[in-house]
C-alpha cells in the first residue's frame, strides 16, 4: 500500500525533521511513503483569506498530484481539515473535479488518525522518557475528529500524559488571525501557556506545527527555556 505524505508547507520549510520522523512510523507501519516532490500548499490561508480562485488552483493541484495514492497521510490538523472538509466547496461547481475528490476524500488521513484506524499500528514503550501534556490542534479536533487517537499511541509508547486546563482550547495562532489580532492572539497564547507551566509537564506535545511555532515562540519570549514543545510523530518515533 503506498501513502503519499503532505508534509505541509511549515513542515518543509521551518521543521523538516518532523517529516523524517513521519516518514519512519509510516515505514514501520508496513508501508511505502512517496513525497510527491512538486506539492506546495494545501490552498488553507488563501480560503481562509476570502481568494477563492487561488485557493481553488491550489486544491486542483493537490488533487492531481495525490489521487494516485492508496492513503494520502498529512501530519497536521489545519491541513488535513482543509483537504478533507473543504475541497468539496471548492470543486462543487465542476463535477469532474468533484468526482475525482470523492474517490480521493475518504483515503486522507492526519496522521495520528492514519496510525490508529488504518495501520493499527502496535508501538513499543521506552522511546521517550517523561510524562508531557497534550494539546489538542483546533482542525484536527473539531474538522478531523483527532482527539483520542494520539493519547493511545503516546499510552502504546509508555508516555504519560498530565491533561492541562483547557486542553481543546485555542493557542491563538489560527493563520492568518495572529497577524490580523495580534493583541487577541497574545492573550489566549499566553494562557494556553500558563496552562502548559500549571501542568507541571516539561513537554507539551501537539500534533499541528502552526500551534507548535505559536506555543514555543510564546514560551520563549517570555523567559520561559526549558519547557519542550514537540511534535507527536518526534515523540512517537523516538526522536524527540
Amino acid at each position: 500500500m503506498r501513502v503519499g505524505l503532505f508534509v505541509t508547507c511549515l513542515i518543509d520549510l521551518m521543521r523538516p525533521e518532523i517529516g523524517f520522523s513521519v516518514i519512519k512510523l509510516i515505514e514501520k507501519a508496513g508501508f511505502e511513503v512517496i513525497v510527491p516532490p512538486a506539492q506546495t500548499c494545501c490552498g488553507q490561508p488563501a480560503y481562509n483569506s476570502g481568494d477563492r480562485p487561488l485557493a481553488r488552483d491550489l486544491a486542483e493541484k493537490t488533487l492531481r498530484e495525490f489521487e494516485q495514492f492508496d492513503y494520502v497521510v498529512v501530519p497536521s490538523g489545519s491541513c488535513g481539515g482543509m483537504i478533507r472538509s473543504h475541497y468539496g466547496d471548492l470543486f462543487r461547481d465542476d463535477p469532474e473535479l468533484m468526482s475525482r475528490y470523492a474517490r480521493v476524500q475518504p483515503r486522507v488521513y492526519e496522521l495520528t488518525d492514519f496510525l490508529v484506524t488504518v495501520a493499527r499500528v502496535q508501538l513499543e514503550a521506552g522511546v521517550f522518557e517523561g510524562g508531557v501534556t497534550y494539546h489538542d490542534s483546533c482542525s484536527g479536533l473539531r474538522e478531523l475528529g483527532v482527539k483520542t487517537q494520539p493519547r493511545a499511541l503516546l499510552a502504546q509508547a509508555g508516555v504519560p500524559v498530565t491533561e492541562m486546563k483547557g486542553c481543546e482550547h485555542c493557542c491563538g495562532f489560527g493563520g492568518t488571525f495572529a497577524v490580523k489580532y495580534g493583541a487577541i492572539s497574545t492573550a489566549i497564547v499566553d494562557e494556553k501557556c500558563a496552562n502548559i507551566r500549571e501542568s507541571g509537564s516539561n513537554a507539551v506535545v501537539l500534533g499541528d506545527l502552526g500551534c507548535m511555532l505559536n506555543i514555543e515562540g510564546r514560551l520563549r519570549r517570555t523567559g520561559d527555556t526549558t519547557t519542550r514543545v514537540l511534535h507527536i510523530a518526534q515523540v512517537l518515533a523516538g526522536d524527540a
